[in-house]
């Protein structure tokens, strides 16, 4: 007897939490089109529009602009990979679980990883990051723009400033940053940034889209070991993005998706786009202190505007709080991990799902479940 299947229909869900965020109509539509193969002139068509837009979006000059088949995930182990040898020493400010976790790459590189670590969700202080890196003198510097654990905002500046004086690198992860805040890799200095499609360019999970300036590319190119990651290795992938040359299978449909959310921040405009993020998380903010709650991140200038991560009330079960959500409203937020298990919310509002009737939504369902 043969089975029947039914077609799959998945539930409705409104995404408030780290990641993934809602995704935007426009980039549901273009997941519809026609899939063509990955050495179709149409694929490197889109391919070639992504590269233009990144660099838009990323605020920078560089024409090594790519998105890797993975989630951003492997944007992060492509950076450690391609820029780390064993022995080189590796530099890391982390004060969340994204730092950390870039720390575990570089060692499993064989890099000798060297740490100026924070509480999560405590800035640095900008001297004693300088003071450290002066003093380490590494090869590369690694940090965390928008630690995505904790809700932290690391001012990127500072940091480059000071890996540029004794000649390192600089790798950022802008996973929640990118198409929410100004991540600005020219201006800060940034040598390799690497994000994802899944939260503030309002795509579905699957890329990850990076950029290299050409002082980090040279230094590439004189390596002395091989990129151990051969589908990472950013060289090879090159040829298959500007070389038109048989690499991997990428999926046609996740690089239509991200075209249609980086053409929807070009169209935007990146400058209004970050005021929206920003007026709407301040709104969230005031919503949250009007109802007796605070941020874990104490200082403004240091939240995220794409995520935030209000203070779990004393007494309350975090975990009782999100069920009731999603049973009951079909909301997704996360709770915290790590040394923030069950202190913290972690509260999405980034790409097409910031908006003026989500904040509201989100605060009036939020107080709700509090009293459930």
């Amino acid at each position: 007897m043969s089975l029947i299947y039914p077609p799959l229909q998945a539930p409705k869900r409104l995404l408030f939490g780290p990641g993934p965020s809602m995704v935007a109509p426009r980039v549901y539509q273009a997941m519809t089109q026609n899939v063509v193969g990955h050495l179709d002139p149409f694929f490197f068509q889109v391919a070639d529009e992504i590269r233009s837009l990144l660099g838009y979006a990323y605020s920078t000059s560089n024409q090594f602009n790519l998105a890797i088949s993975g989630t951003g995930s492997s944007g992060m182990e492509a950076a450690v990979a391609n820029f780390t040898e064993p022995g080189m020493k590796f530099a890391l400010l982390t004060n969340g679980f994204f730092g950390d976790r870039l720390g575990e790459m570089a060692r499993r590189q064989g890099g000798e990883v060297v740490r100026l670590a924070k509480p999560w969700g405590e800035p640095y202080d900008p001297q004693e990051g300088r003071e450290f890196i002066l003093r380490e003198r590494p090869q590369v510097v690694a940090f965390v723009q928008a630690e995505t654990s904790t809700g932290m905002f690391n001012q990127a500046k500072p940091i480059c400033e000071a890996a540029h004086e004794v000649d390192a690198l600089t790798i950022a992860d802008c996973v929640t940053s990118l198409g929410g805040m100004p991540v600005l890799v020219d201006e800060n200095g940034i040598d390799i940034a690497y994000s994802c499609t899944q939260k503030g360019l309002g795509c579905p999970p699957g890329l990850a889209p990076m950029t290299v300036s050409p002082r980090a590319l040279d230094r590439l190119k004189a390596r002395k070991t091989p990129v151990q990651s051969w589908y990472l290795d950013l060289q090879l992938l090159d040829t298959f993005y500007t070389g038109h040359k048989y690499h991997h299978t990428a999926s046609a449909t996740l690089f239509y998706a991200l075209r249609e959310g980086l053409a929807m921040v070009a169209e935007e405009g990146r400058e209004n786009r970050w005021q929206r993020h920003q007026r709407n998380h301040q709104a969230f903010v005031a919503g949250i202190e009007a109802m007796g709650l605070g941020m874990h991140v104490q200082n403004p200038a240091g939240r995220l505007w794409t995520l935030n991560t209000p203070r779990v009330p004393e007494g309350v079960d975090d975990a009782k709080v999100r069920a009731w959500l999603l049973e009951k409203r079909g909301i997704e937020i996360a709770g915290g991990f790590g040394p923030l298990a069950g202190k913290v919310f972690r509260i999405g509002l980034m790409g097409h799902g910031s908006t003026e009737d989500n904040v509201a939504l989100i605060l009036e369902a939020l107080a709700d479940a509090l009293k459930a």
